[in-house]
């Protein structure tokens, strides 16, 4: 018996070495792992020069950081020397957190196969109506699978727990009541998810488009599943919820094309030659590139008392530019007419009476 007493310490020591061994060579074997998986998909990426690699590398990094030792952990877990209480603790703790781990690299899957086709579809370009119309769809494709994987995946390591599933158990006997409460409670974002899919889908608008929502004129700038964030055109952002865009109306200047039709009224004297003054239009819209070459006029389009009304149609290949050629003409036309006709520029007329009878005083 004391020969046995002295050896089963030793024994007992050296499981706990042997365990402590097993686990830092898994943890090492893991991080060796890690390493060479990005070093080799890294010098892939700079080879091919892309930008996709690296985007993708850069969202499943940190999730496959979490992974590998999660697994490398679970390998040794039955060599420990430890009571199976601790054991069965442990593995809990464990699958909890490959479940999670195993969900963050879902929603990191669908980061990388966003980031592919953005990289595919560019917004950078002229005509970009279809590649806004993809993003838009992504974005908003991506966030709802994002929440409905995040939803599935709470419940399935929620599902692991003992306790949870014996409540989950009783819940299903009262489903109906549980049912109505939890659709009652989560109707906002109900409501949130089925505007965004809607919106993916029936495209009232799109990310970049130029918009003007509640009197303010801007840019989509980020669609979310609950809100909608529209740029302004001096740097304000508009935080506006999403099922606005379904419930009210708005306008969309870029619905269906970037091009668009500007507009800018002259006001001047009956005097003023308006033949001329067309042509002189075509020759300023000449002078510019903001002009596309498709459309111009001038047209009197009112005539008053004092003044008459021109009004001068321009085309831009987007609202931007249509909004610079807009004051682009109409300083050039102001130049012109100060030049060549200040007496046809708008005043305002006075006649006094004179000395002599039926003879009148005319100030201008």
């Amino acid at each position: 018996m004391p020969h046995f007493s002295a050896i089963t310490p030793f024994v007992h020591w050296r499981a706990w070495l042997y365990g402590a061994i097993s686990l830092a060579v898994a943890l090492l074997i893991a991080e060796i792992a890690l390493r060479v998986l990005f070093g080799l998909a890294a010098r892939i990426a700079r080879r091919r020069g892309g930008d996709p690699a690296h985007t993708a590398l850069r969202h499943i990094r940190r999730p496959l950081q979490w992974l590998l030792p999660i697994l490398a952990v679970s390998a040794v877990l039955p060599g420990l020397p430890a009571s199976n209480q601790a054991r069965i603790l442990t593995a809990h703790v464990l699958g909890f957190a490959l479940i999670g781990v195993l969900g963050w690299l879902m929603v990191a899957a669908l980061y990388v196969a966003e980031d592919l086709l953005n990289h595919r579809f560019r917004i950078e370009t002229q005509d970009n109506l279809r590649a806004r119309r993809v993003q838009t769809q992504l974005h908003l494709v991506r966030q709802i699978l994002g929440v409905i994987i995040g939803l599935i995946t709470l419940g399935i390591a929620l599902m692991t727990v003992p306790a949870v599933r014996q409540i989950g158990d009783g819940l299903f006997a009262s489903a109906g009541l549980v049912g109505l409460i939890a659709g009652m409670a989560a109707r906002p974002t109900l409501a949130s998810l089925i505007a965004g899919i809607q919106i993916a889908f029936t495209e009232p608008m799109r990310i970049e488009d130029v918009v003007i929502v509640e009197g303010e004129w801007g840019w989509i700038e980020e669609i979310h599943t609950t809100y909608v964030v529209v740029r302004i055109w001096d740097l304000r952002r508009l935080v506006v919820p999403l099922s606005y865009f379904i419930e009210k109306p708005f306008q969309n200047w870029t619905r269906n094309t970037a091009n668009l039709l500007g507009h800018l009224y002259i006001y001047a004297d009956y005097t003023l030659p308006v033949e001329e003054l067309r042509q002189q239009v075509h020759a300023i819209l000449k002078t510019t590139p903001l002009w596309d070459g498709k459309v111009w006029n001038l047209q009197v389009t009112d005539a008053r008392e004092q003044t008459m009304q021109l009004r001068v149609l321009v085309s831009a290949a987007d609202s931007g530019k249509a909004w610079d050629l807009r004051c682009y003409v109409r300083e050039q036309l102001i130049a012109y007419l100060q030049k060549n006709y200040p007496q046809a520029l708008p005043r305002t007329r006075v006649e006094l009476p004179g000395k002599v009878e039926g003879e009148g005083i005319s100030v201008a």
